[in-house]
């Protein structure tokens, strides 16, 4: 995990947030190549999720919302960690996730000390906050946990106005806030973070039919995107870990360098969250099936993933260190991250072969071309061209097309490289466009 978190910041994909103060812990900034990562794992979902299906419609419900969907949903009540302190250092753990020695007694990870540490208190991981210019309860509000309950307490809207029928999904991607007492493993574990949830209702009998849909599904969604099979599984809760409102719930885990961690949950929530909302409103939230003249409460089938965690598990999984051919001859260790290309941060990168004025009007215009048809095309004309190559491996670009002094004085074409084969092939520049379109639609089959 260290290489990746060093990767990440020497090439501003993801570094510490207000570093030059001595950062926050559990707090990340994302950079240029951050961001386009994290954009590039946002539109996949959407367009899995609304652009190619017909049953499920998006919202973006607001972050502050009435308190009274948190004692609804349980969160106000239950939505808590075991916490202590080390009495020798002072440090707070959640006591489940302490370790342990030889003899089964949890230890302090940061002294080292055994059986050290406070009575066990309930820690809300709710951060809670002011509305208006009073600070008391009666303005007390929560910065959400999950972006789940806006799409419960906006389901009879969305359906009414949507004019979908049971079955049927609303889909969001928002940010969450927990504040979590251990934030851990990079942006694994943070405080704040990106959720990409989606709440399926179908009637009730066939909510373990969805719920077995639904996991192959976004299983499929992983792979699909370059994730190794090898590396992911589904792993079914136990009885005794099933939250409140679960009538089931799986994890699509991924093999991460400290070990195998969530990156999507789906659970079959039952009826619980309308039946609750319905409680605590006072309004009628069941659905009337017109063609069997029957009215029920619909069962909820919820994918939730992270965008964070997501992202993580691309960048881990696309990593790579291989002997390739040294630009001063014999060999090197060459660094590439072998993204899908749909998930690159950039899509081709425009390498005139030197800075010349003889060379960069037709790179520019190379450049041009490109920019409408791909999302991110970065141009570069600093330094030699081998260690420019690098960069672009090391940051996962699938294709460089390179200006040379010939394109100019001689063929009018250019040199496409391959990430992944360093292979080379002369291309017109006239047909730059389709032939790019096409190796990224060959890559995507």
């Amino acid at each position: 995990m260290d290489t990746i978190v060093e990767l990440c910041k020497r090439r501003g994909i993801i570094f510490q947030s207000s570093e030059i103060y001595g950062g926050l812990r559990g707090a990340w900034d994302y950079g240029p190549l951050g961001v386009a990562l994290k954009d590039n794992v946002r539109a996949q979902w959407k367009k899995d999720m609304f652009q190619l299906r017909d049953d499920v419609v998006p919202i973006e419900a607001s972050i502050l919302m009435h308190p009274r969907v948190w004692e609804a949903s349980g969160h106000v009540a239950g939505f808590t960690d075991p916490l202590v302190d080390c009495r020798n250092c002072n440090t707070r753990h959640r006591e489940d996730q302490l370790p342990t020695n030889k003899s089964g007694e949890p230890y302090c990870p940061n002294c080292g000390q055994a059986g050290q540490f406070t009575e066990s208190r309930a820690f809300n991981l709710m951060f809670r906050t002011f509305v208006g210019p009073t600070e008391d309860s009666s303005a007390q509000v929560w910065l959400r946990p999950e972006t789940a309950q806006g799409m419960f307490v906006d389901y009879a809207h969305v359906q009414l106005t949507s004019r979908k029928k049971v079955p049927f999904g609303i889909g969001q991607i928002g940010r969450s806030f927990r504040n979590e007492i251990t934030p851990r493993n990079f942006i694994f574990r943070v405080r704040e973070f990106e959720q990409m949830e989606m709440e399926f209702f179908c009637k009730p009998g066939t909510d373990e039919e969805w719920h077995r849909y639904w996991i192959r599904q976004r299983y499929d969604w992983y792979t699909r995107l370059g994730i190794t099979p090898e590396n992911l599984r589904i792993r079914p809760h136990a009885t005794d870990e099933l939250s409140h409102y679960s009538k089931g719930t799986v994890d699509v885990e991924y093999r991460f360098p400290m070990g195998w961690g969530e990156l999507e949950g789906i659970a079959n929530r039952g009826t619980f969250d309308l039946t609750q909302h319905a409680e605590f409103s006072g309004k009628d939230l069941s659905y009337y099936d017109q063609a069997a003249d029957e009215r029920y409460i619909p069962n909820v089938i919820e994918p939730a993933a992270g965008v964070d965690r997501t992202a993580l598990a691309f960048l881990v999984d696309a990593y790579a260190e291989e002997e390739a051919p040294s630009v001063k001859g014999g060999t090197e260790t060459r660094t590439v991250l072998r993204f899908h290309p749909d998930i690159a941060p950039v899509k081709v990168a425009v390498l005139p072969l030197s800075k010349k004025d003889t060379l960069t009007p037709t790179a520019k215009k190379v450049n041009d071309l490109l920019k409408p048809h791909f999302v991110n095309v970065d141009y570069d004309e600093a330094g030699q061209i081998g260690r420019r190559y690098r960069r672009q491996d090391e940051v996962g670009t699938p294709f460089c097309v390179t200006v040379d002094f010939e394109t100019v004085e001689d063929d009018d074409a250019v040199t496409v490289r391959d990430r992944d084969t360093m292979a080379q092939e002369r291309i017109p520049i006239e047909n730059l466009v389709r032939y790019l379109t096409d190796r990224f639609t060959a890559a995507r089959s």
